[in-house]
């Protein structure tokens, strides 16, 4: 079976793991990527083996052979990059935010179900093996009611005043910052297992550094290297290092998540904790085959990883016996896996669509509101 033809666009932090997801799934191949330095995405090319880079990313979707784009850009391309790929007859799979704006996420939405394309965003957490036990724990009824979620989202790769992202700036990362980045991730999750939706907001955020000193020089994301002080400029900042988010979901159910991009030691650490009237769940994407299980009436638990010990759902999100470690890059393995048997055999197999990008725009943005306001805001 010849393999299904893909392009990536965009070969920041995030590009290349497209690559190697996208080569994990052992039904697509990726032929040609493009980044904003053409000497750079060369480079990176022959660095990965793939056959061709373009310098402008019109070239690549005018590719005859490229069937599937994949969107790794900065969030103010994403929008405008995908509409282009649908029109050019290619499926996509994007990074979140699916947009900036929700008319632009209507939009994309109706224009890839009028080309009959596959519309994917890539919310992989849900993709970890242990999320799915617990989706597959709650609709079997094994935390009976669910009472309370808490949790949160943390790194510390801005901790310092000299760490600069683009996501710092809203005019490329929108109006927020760590719940666009990293807490449509955790909220994403939670919907996807709970099967309910979020109602209402009330949220808290703050900005630590006002100014960040932007590198005069190339620095890659997560490379924590330290430049001199002539070899950087000030910038006003206005997106927020920290939240916290008070919340209900469906008509019971309360919770709260906190997303902070300034608190050290924490790496990239995934956390929640759902409880209900027969147990209690915590799950800590820093130690992701490990599921702690919480009894009033008996004694506390740790399911290991192990495909011959959870249910048949969440064991298919699995590629080795138990004791051998699933992590990051297996998460974006199975979402591409499911993606990809869309494409090719139109399954509707689970993955996160542009609705579920959608989904996340209104969220964040009813978040901001709220923030800035300081008042709960219903969704």
């Amino acid at each position: 079976m010849s393999r299904v033809k893909v392009g990536v666009i965009g070969l920041g932090f995030i590009g290349p793991v497209h690559v190697e997801a996208i080569r994990r799934t052992g039904v697509a191949e990726v032929v040609a990527v493009c980044g904003n330095n053409f000497e750079k995405a060369q480079k990176k090319a022959a660095e990965m083996g793939v056959d061709r880079a373009y310098p402008d990313y019109k070239q690549l979707l005018a590719d005859p052979e490229i069937e599937v784009v994949h969107i790794c850009t900065p969030n103010n391309l994403h929008y405008q990059i995908s509409k282009e790929a649908l029109l050019a007859g290619k499926h996509v799979v994007c990074e979140k935010p699916l947009a900036l704006e929700m008319e632009q996420c209507d939009e994309l939405i109706e224009l890839g179900k009028k080309l009959n394309k596959v519309c994917a965003v890539n919310f992989n957490m849900r993709a970890y093996p242990i999320v799915q036990q617990v989706r597959d724990m709650i609709e079997r009824g094994d935390l009976g009611e669910i009472f309370s979620i808490n949790g949160s989202y943390t790194q510390d790769w801005m901790l310092l005043d000299t760490d600069y992202s683009w996501r710092a700036e809203p005019k490329y990362t929108g109006c927020t910052r760590t719940v666009a980045d990293i807490g449509s991730h955790w909220f994403d999750m939670i919907e996807h297992i709970c099967g309910q939706r979020v109602t209402s907001v009330c949220a808290d955020f703050a900005t630590f550094y006002k100014v960040r000193k932007r590198p005069l020089k190339p620095v890659e994301t997560y490379s924590g290297k330290i430049l001199e002080p002539g070899d950087y400029e000030e910038i006003p900042v206005e997106t927020e290092d920290y939240s916290t988010v008070l919340f209900r979901m469906g008509d019971k159910i309360h919770g709260s998540c906190t997303t902070c991009q300034t608190m050290a030691g924490r790496k990239n650490r995934l956390y929640f904790e759902i409880a209900g009237s027969k147990a209690m769940v915590a799950w800590d994407s820093e130690k992701c085959n490990e599921l702690w299980i919480g009894s009033r009436e008996g004694a506390n638990q740790t399911l290991i990883r192990d495909a011959s010990l959870m249910y048949p759902n969440a064991a298919g999100y699995t590629s080795y016996p138990g004791g051998h470690n699933e992590g990051f890059a297996d998460s974006m393995k199975h979402h591409m896996i499911r993606i990809y048997d869309d494409i090719i055999n139109h399954s509707g197999a689970s993955h996160a669509t542009f609705e579920d990008g959608r989904r996340e725009v209104e969220i964040c943005n009813a978040v901001y509101e709220s923030a800035v306001n300081e008042k709960w805001v219903k969704l």
